[in-house]
Order: structure tokens, then C-alpha cells, then sequence
């Protein structure tokens, strides 16, 4: 069996808006969401600049505010994103099998600003102290969880954990249970919240962050004064549908996702091989799945981090991909030089921006690009939006511990 699946539904909450109208008018205006820290005093710490969510406020989406005490930032985001989502796509399916409804989110790190507070209060006051609800607030599989429980929703219901690859994971593995006719429906993405000092120091003890106090060039993936990324948050959901069934409620298609494609590096824990050799296999292998050459292919959302290896090594694996004529060809861009990086949230939002991408026929430009490092030699729309028919594209995720992700989604047709 072998059926035909499509994005019929979407929300998110990321430093550049909360609901999917005001984060893409956003794109289009090539705004800067990420901003200077206020949450904490950074006058003694190297990071000034991260991409926060401001005046997020979960009881707007039918959570009180004993319930959300329970429940962290990361999973209060993934509800919010649902909620838009499954009222986009105008139907609770509650016609649809429950067995065949799932729910698969990414996550990378989970409740990790809760555990430094609980941590924290366990060192001063005693375990005896330790919130009640810690454990369960902050575990990654929490945000399925709580979603089922919204939907009832019975069908498949796990998280995926890959680093900066977990919700492209989601994605994809949600597209294959629908594709294969295990489920009809599934509520998909990413969500990630863990902007902090700890978690600030440790990226940065690993250089991986840049130090840049200049809004306007601190996000500048694939240029030659890259210098790390942005730590951000945020969330990106999905509903994706079987075909057939989204025709016969009528339901509006942004895209229609056709092909996936996973592998590893094995090479290191958090370099990506030089070679670009397993990345570019992921790309093959999802634009393959769809039936599709590599002349196919008019756009990729890179992942596209603004770090000197990623940028570099991801340019290497699309030119091994595509080949070097086609490659040159190709509108590429990151969604990262203006949200910044959002860990396990990032694929969610940029499939989402992918999605939107092919329903308007625009890519946004590469903000704050201007001039690519000569190792990064491909069309990266330094110059600004590009307004063009959209077929086929591709968006990219790669992990720490060398996971590849890439979703292939093509503009929905009849």
C-alpha cells in the first residue's frame, strides 16, 4: 500500500511570531526575530543575543493557569502550535479512527531549564523539595502525551530525539505511518524551550554560538565572517493527511509531502562529516522516494546554521547530491538567519516555511549574507526574496551525533 499524503494544517510559536500568518509576513519582510537577552544579566557572559518568544501566553489556547504549572514551556508551546494547526485545517477528526490518528514530535532537549530550577532547589532546600510535577513536565514525550490527551488522539504516540534533526525525524516518520496506511492522521513538528545561561555557557563552552553583539550580523549562514548560531525557541506543528480523505472533507493543501530520507554520519559528535557524503544520501534517498532527478529540484531550506563547519560541509553534501551543475542551479536558502537556531523545533518551522514557500511561489533571501564564503559557492539568495513557481524542495536537518534529515515536498496537484 502506498498512498499519497498531504500538509493540510499548520501553527507555530518562534521569536518571529506566534501563528503562521504573522511569522511568514515576517519572513516576506525579511525581519530579524531574534533579539537582545533581557532575561538575564549578560553583562558578565560572552552571548548577548537569542531568539526568545515574547509575551507567550498559553491561556489563550484553553490552558489555565493551574494546569500550565504543570506543564513546561516546551510543551506549552507544542499545545499553542496544535490548537492553530488543527483549527487551520478546520476539523478535530473526530470522524477518523482514533487508532488512526497519532502523534509524533521532535524534541532535542526537553525540560532543561526546569531541571537547573529543580536542581537548584534540591542543592539548597532537599529532595523533599523537588516539585511533584518535575518529572513529568519536563520528560520530552510529554508534549505527545499532552496532545493526545487534548485530541484523543490513540494511534502512534512517541517523540523523536536527534538534536537539531529531531522534528524533521517527526516529520518524516509521520509521512511514512500515513503513506504506508498505519495511520490517516498525524499531529507533527517539533518544539524546543531552553533559552538560559546554562544552557547559553554550555553551547558556548563548545564554540558553537557566536559572540556577535550586532543584530543584524549575528545570523549570517554560508557568509565568510560567520562566527555561530543563535540559540532560539519555539515550535512548529503539522497536520499531515492522507489525501483521499483531506479531497473528501475539502480541505485547503499548502503541499503534498513525497518523499524522506534518514542516515548517519558515524563520524563524530558534533562535527558533520567533511565528505558531506551521508547528508547527501538523505537528500537522495527523499527525492527519490518522490520519483524525482535531481534537475527536479528547485529550492532547499538548508539547515544552514551560521557555523563554519555546518555551512560549509552542507554545501559539499547538496553539490554530491544534485551535482555540481545542478546545485549551481538551485535557490537555497536558511530560515535560521532570521529565527535563529531552534534545536529541536528548527525543522518543524522551516518545513513549515518550505510549505508556505510552494503555496506562494517566494524564497525568502539568506538576511544578513552578503558575502558567502568561497567554500560556500552555491545561490544562497543573498540578494533578497526571489518570486518563482516552486514544484519540488527540499528541507534539510543535521544533528549532533551526525543524524541527516530531509523532507522532499512538492507543490499539490490534482
Amino acid at each position: 500500500m502506498s498512498r499519497r499524503v498531504v500538509i493540510t494544517g499548520m501553527g507555530t510559536v518562534n521569536p518571529l511570531g506566534q501563528n503562521v500568518d504573522e511569522f511568514w509576513n515576517g519572513i516576506k519582510q525579511n525581519r530579524l526575530g531574534y533579539s537582545f537577552i533581557d532575561t538575564f544579566d549578560t553583562s558578565d557572559f560572552d552571548i548577548k543575543i537569542a531568539g526568545i518568544v515574547r509575551d507567550f501566553d498559553i491561556t489563550k489556547y484553553g490552558i489555565d493557569k493551574k494546569e500550565a504549572r504543570k506543564l513546561d514551556r516546551f510543551v506549552q508551546f507544542a499545545l499553542a502550535s496544535t490548537k492553530q494547526a488543527l483549527e487551520d485545517c478546520g476539523t478535530n477528526f473526530k470522524d477518523v479512527d482514533p487508532y488512526k490518528a497519532g502523534v509524533i514530535i521532535g524534541c532535542g532537549i526537553g525540560g532543561l531549564n526546569l531541571t537547573t530550577e529543580e536542581h537548584t532547589k534540591f542543592m539548597e532546600k532537599g529532595a523533599n523539595r523537588i516539585s511533584v510535577f518535575y518529572i513529568p513536565s519536563s520528560i520530552i514525550n510529554m508534549a505527545c502525551g499532552v496532545i493526545s490527551m487534548k485530541t484523543g488522539f490513540k494511534g502512534d504516540n512517541f517523540a523523536t530525539v536527534t538534536a537539531c534533526a529531531s522534528s524533521t525525524h517527526a516529520i518524516g516518520e509521520s509521512f511514512r505511518k500515513i503513506k504506508d496506511g498505519y495511520l490517516d492522521v498525524v499531529i507533527t513538528g517539533g518544539t524546543e524551550s531552553c533559552v538560559s545561561k546554562f544552557t547559553l555557557g554550555g553551547f558556548n563552552n563548545m564554540k558553537a554560538l557566536t559572540k556577535c553583539d550586532n543584530l543584524e550580523k549575528a545570523s549570517i549562514p554560508f557568509d565568510k565572517d560567520r562566527s555561530g548560531f543563535v540559540l532560539g525557541e519555539g515550535s512548529g506543528i503539522l497536520i499531515l493527511e492522507e489525501l483521499e480523505h483531506a479531497k473528501t472533507r475539502g480541505a485547503k493543501i499548502y503541499a503534498e509531502i513525497v518523499g524522506y530520507g534518514a542516515t548517519c554520519d558515524a563520524y563524530h559528535m558534533t562535527s558533520p562529516s567533511p565528505d558531506g557524503i551521508e547528508a547527501s544520501q538523505a537528500m537522495k534517498s527523499a527525492y527519490l522516494e518522490g520519483g524525482l532527478k535531481p534537475e527536479d529540484i528547485d529550492y532547499i531550506n538548508a539547515h544552514g546554521t551560521s557555523t563554519g563547519l555546518n555551512d560549509k560541509y552542507e554545501t559539499t553534501a547538496i553539490k554530491l547530491a544534485l551535482g555540481e551543475e545542478n546545485a549551481k542551479k538551485v535557490k537555497i536558502n536558511s530560515t535560521k538567519s532570521m529565527i535563529g537556531h531552534l534545536l529541536g523545533g528548527a525543522g518543524a518551522v522551516e518545513a513549515i516555511t518550505t510549505a508556505k514557500s510552494i503555496q506562494e511561489g517566494l524564497i525568502h533571501a539568506t538576511v544578513g549574507t552578503t558575502q558567502p564564503d568561497e567554500e560556500c559557492d552555491l545561490d544562497y539568495c543573498i540578494n533578497g526574496n526571489v518570486k518563482m513557481d516552486i514544484n519540488y524542495a527540499l528541507s534539510n536537518s543535521l544533528g549532533f551525533g551526525g543524524h541527516n534529515a530531509t523532507i522532499c515536498l512538492k507543490k499539490y496537484t490534482d
